[in-house]
């Protein structure tokens, strides 16, 4: 079965692109897995960072292991035109993300689909992912908190999830931090 890059969110495309930039930039032949869960890390709105969060995960950490495992792969030099073609890993990685996004009824390829497939393909990202406790089971339990029921029906729904946190104030968190005082300013 091929693999249906029009099926992917914004996001989602974003990240591949990044990764593929990721590749060339440091001289690798091949798009790896790798080079999608650094990608995933470094997208600032997607939903990759907070759902990490929620699970506990020192990001920093893994960001610096990721690029330390990315450092140790060999390097091409010379006339290579630049071309990074698509590994097998990483086409079993956008397989099994289709899957995950078929099982839970989603019509696109969202970016939390490509960090399910990243744990399910034998790779040396999943063995990062592994070492930081990021198991299936967990991103599973912090996506159903961080996207509720909401479905992927269209190519941009990360910019659904989380409004609140996003466009509101905890009032509460901030009373608690001493950061808002009710005598002196209106809430």
């Amino acid at each position: 079965m091929a693999f249906r890059f029009d099926k992917l969110t914004v996001k989602s495309q974003e990240a591949v692109q990044q990764a593929q930039s990721e590749a060339e930039n440091l001289g690798h032949q091949q798009l790896l897995p790798l080079h999608l869960l650094k990608a995933l890390l470094t997208e600032e709105q997607g939903i990759v960072r907070p759902l990490l969060q929620k699970i506990g995960v020192k990001i920093p950490q893994l960001e610096s292991m990721v690029a330390a495992e990315l450092n140790r792969l060999p390097k091409v030099s010379g006339g290579g035109g630049g071309q990074v073609g698509a590994g097998r890993e990483v086409m079993q990685v956008f397989d099994a993300a289709t899957q995950a996004a078929d099982q839970m009824k989603d019509q696109f390829v969202s970016t939390e689909h490509l960090l399910l497939g990243l744990t399910k393909v034998e790779d040396a990202a999943k063995r990062l992912l592994a070492l930081n406790a990021i198991e299936e089971k967990d991103i599973l339990n912090a996506l159903r908190t961080v996207r509720g029921s909401q479905q992927v029906t269209d190519q941009s729904p990360e910019d659904k999830y989380q409004a609140l946190e996003k466009y509101g104030k905890d009032l509460v968190e901030l009373a608690r931090q001493g950061k808002i005082d009710g005598r002196t300013t209106q809430c």
